[in-house]
């Protein structure tokens, strides 16, 4: 196959070109040289674009100004190396962390139990401090590392683990906040109120021969199961305290088994007023922890909150 010419026009717009291009570099010698070899051996082309061609090298030594050029590197280097993992903030907290317990994991510890109660940021919250999409496994290692940082002794933990352990603080610490200490009145009466499920009732405790009033009637009146019965005053029975209290309560709101179980709390927070110490068996007797237990709501589809349709083939 014979070679194709370009039209007559463009040979000659091509070659003003490299004669004014040779003329404009000529004080580089070297450079022209390359220029015009390489437009002698490539083939010419109809099309508008233009082929880069490499700047000549920067001699930086030839300048006289270069000590006055401040020096700095090509490009921005990040201020630490977990910028390159997904997760650097995270990243860089954790490793902070674990190098303060390799620090100071020989100074002594307080027993389990007796340390400062301090309330961490949940994981939403340090998910918003953070700006990353931290796991909750992910997290959880920086919780374990900050509680046994927590547990080195108070007179002895350094300034540098106080500053980093208020970073993961919440604002404010609910466990600061003292309860207001309940007293008996000068009637000798003691106050308690207790919930459950839709139930909210108030025990005065005082003491007497163990009568019992309930919203003015008498515990079998207003309780007829048995069950229920011994619910309303399982906090004197657990302590027999039965024969040694009298107990008036005012209850309302749900049904007669959320109305017992929320005068057993009631109670037994009026019984604490008099008697302090019985704090150990009343929490073991499981009077003294609140139940948030409520019933499951129930569900489009379902016949209840869990239950399905029976399933029937046709």
């Amino acid at each position: 196959m014979g070679s194709v010419w370009p039209p007559a026009t463009l040979r000659q717009s091509v070659q003003t070109f490299c004669r004014r291009r040779s003329a404009a570099i000529a004080s580089n010698t070297w450079y022209g040289n390359r220029i015009c070899s390489r437009a002698g051996t490539q083939q010419f082309s109809t099309s508008n674009k233009r082929r880069a061609i490499a700047a000549p090298e920067f001699n930086l030594d030839s300048n006289p100004d270069y000590e006055k050029i401040p020096h700095v590197n090509a490009r921005i280097v990040p201020a630490s190396p977990s910028y390159f993992t997904g997760k650097p903030d995270f990243t860089d907290n954790l490793l902070s962390l674990q190098a303060l317990l390799r620090k100071y994991q020989t100074l002594p510890v307080v027993q389990a139990g007796t340390a400062p109660r301090v309330a961490w940021r949940t994981l939403v919250q340090y998910r918003l401090f953070v700006g990353e999409p931290i796991k909750a496994a992910k997290y959880h290692k920086i919780i374990q590392l900050l509680h046994r940082l927590n547990h080195i002794h108070p007179s002895l933990i350094p300034e540098e683990v106080t500053t980093a352990l208020d970073i993961y603080k919440r604002d404010i610490n609910p466990h600061d906040n003292i309860p207001k200490p309940q007293t008996v009145d000068d009637s000798g009466r003691a106050i308690g109120v207790g919930r459950r499920k839709a139930s909210s009732a108030r025990v005065w405790l005082v003491e007497g021969e163990g009568e019992v009033l309930i919203n003015g009637k008498t515990l079998t009146g207003a309780f007829p199961r048995i069950h229920d019965r011994e619910s309303a005053l399982w906090a004197l029975k657990a302590t027999n305290r039965v024969d040694k209290y009298n107990v008036w309560a005012l209850v309302g709101g749900g049904g007669l088994t959320g109305q017992a179980e929320s005068i057993t709390l009631a109670l037994a927070k009026a019984l604490l007023v008099h008697e302090p110490l019985l704090k150990p068996a009343l929490r073991r007797a499981g009077c003294v922890t609140r139940d948030p237990r409520r019933v499951e709501r129930k569900k489009p589809g379902h016949v209840k909150a869990r239950k399905m349709p029976a399933w029937v083939k046709r």
